[in-house]
């Protein structure tokens, strides 16, 4: 299944939805300047978890590297798709210490 994924700025917040426009999942987030702190995925129920993860990590990092932006990846979910995304490692920051 493909996902469609926008940044809602407002809300702080990508948005992961299917071909119907029913929400699938979110990445929230936080700019402070040139850093972004990605703080919780969530996919709703139903869904390919492993999928829409994909789709929104992929938004986010993808926006980031556009705007130049330090990934900061508090939310388990995105650090564990990080560690098998290493084409991505230059745009993250990442601590001595594992948050979970």
């Amino acid at each position: 299944m493909t996902y469609t994924v926008s940044d809602l700025v407002e809300k702080e917040r990508f948005e992961a939805r299917d071909e119907a426009g029913e929400l699938a999942g979110m990445l929230t987030y936080q700019v402070t300047g040139p850093i972004i702190v990605c703080t919780h995925t969530g996919v709703e129920p139903g869904f390919d978890a492993a999928a829409v993860t994909d789709a929104l990590a992929r938004a986010i990092m993808e926006d980031a590297k556009a705007r130049n932006r330090t990934v900061v990846p508090m939310c388990p979910m995105l650090s564990e798709w990080l560690d098998k995304h290493r084409e991505y490692e230059k745009l993250v920051a990442r601590s001595t210490r594992r948050v979970k």
